[in-house]
C-alpha cells in the first residue's frame, strides 16, 4: 500500500527543506507550497491525504487557507506555526483544522502526529454492523454510515476531529469519559498538549452543538476529570 500524499504549505525555506527531507526518508509521498493561494490550488486538484500548514503566509493568512479548504473537503489538516497563543490555537481549530504543532518542533512529534492522523484516516472508513445505525439523543441525531450529524433538520459542520469526539462520547452515553480515555482514542496518544487540544476542541463542538453553553443539554464537563454525554430530556 501506497503512503499518503502530505502538502506541505511553508514560506520558510529551510522548515520546508527539513520537512520534505523527512517526509522523504519515511516514504512518504508529498506536495510542496509556499504561498496560501498555491495551497488551495494544490488541494483541490491534488486532493491529498493530510495538509501540513503553516500560518504565517506571504500572500494570505493560514486561517484563510483553511476556510477555504473546509468549504470543500474535511481532508487533515496540521497547523505547524510560530504562533503560540491560545486564541491563534482556537481561531485555527475553530476554522476547521485537526492538529496544532507549535514551533520549534522535534521532527519525531511531526512523525507522530502524522502517523496518528493516517491511522485516524483509516479508521474513519463506516464498518458493517454497528456504526452503520443512527444515534437519537434528543433532537441531535448521529448517521453513523452517512459520517455526519443533525442538530434537528440542521446538518452540523463539523471538523473530523469535533465528528470523531462526538461519535465517542454519543457510544458512551451516560458515561464519564477521562480526558485520558478521550485523547487515546482521538489522537492514539495523551500528551499534556493534546489534552490542551482538547480542552479547545470541546469548546468549538459545543459552541455548534449547544443553544446554551453555561446550561449544557448534551455535553456535561467533569472539571479535572473528563466529559459526559448526556441523555437529553
Amino acid at each position: 500500500m501506497n503512503k499518503p500524499t502530505i502538502l506541505v504549505v511553508e514560506d520558510d525555506a529551510p522548515v520546508r527543506n527539513l520537512m520534505v527531507t523527512t517526509l522523504k526518508t519515511h516514504d512518504y509521498r508529498y506536495l510542496t507550497a509556499s504561498r496560501g493561494s498555491e495551497a488551495v490550488m494544490l488541494a483541490s486538484s491534488n486532493n491529498p491525504d493530510v495538509v501540513f500548514l503553516d500560518l504565517g503566509l506571504p500572500d494570505m493568512d493560514g486561517i484563510e487557507v483553511i476556510r477555504s479548504i473546509r468549504s470543500w473537503s474535511n481532508m487533515p489538516i496540521i497547523v505547524i506555526s510560530a504562533r503560540s497563543e491560545d486564541s491563534d490555537k482556537i481561531s485555527a481549530l475553530d476554522a476547521g483544522a485537526d492538529d496544532y504543532l507549535t514551533k520549534p518542533f522535534s521532527v519525531e512529534e511531526l512523525l507522530a502526529r502524522l502517523r496518528v492522523t493516517v491511522r485516524r484516516l483509516s479508521m474513519m472508513v463506516p464498518e458493517n454492523g454497528a456504526d452503520s445505525s443512527v444515534y437519537v439523543n434528543g433532537n441531535l441525531r448521529i448517521d453513523y454510515s452517512a459520517g455526519c450529524a443533525f442538530l434537528g433538520e440542521e446538518e452540523l459542520k463539523l471538523t473530523p476531529i469535533e465528528y470523531r469526539l462526538l461519535c465517542l462520547l454519543a457510544k458512551n452515553t451516560g458515561k464519564v469519559l477521562t480526558h485520558t480515555y478521550i485523547t487515546q482514542n482521538i489522537w492514539g496518544r495523551s500528551w499534556e498538549n493534546d489534552i490542551a487540544s482538547l480542552r479547545v476542541f470541546m469548546v468549538t463542538l459545543r459552541r455548534k452543538l449547544e443553544s446554551a453553553p453555561d446550561s449544557p443539554q448534551f455535553i456535561q464537563t467533569h472539571v479535572g476529570i473528563g466529559y459526559r454525554m448526556l441523555k437529553a430530556e
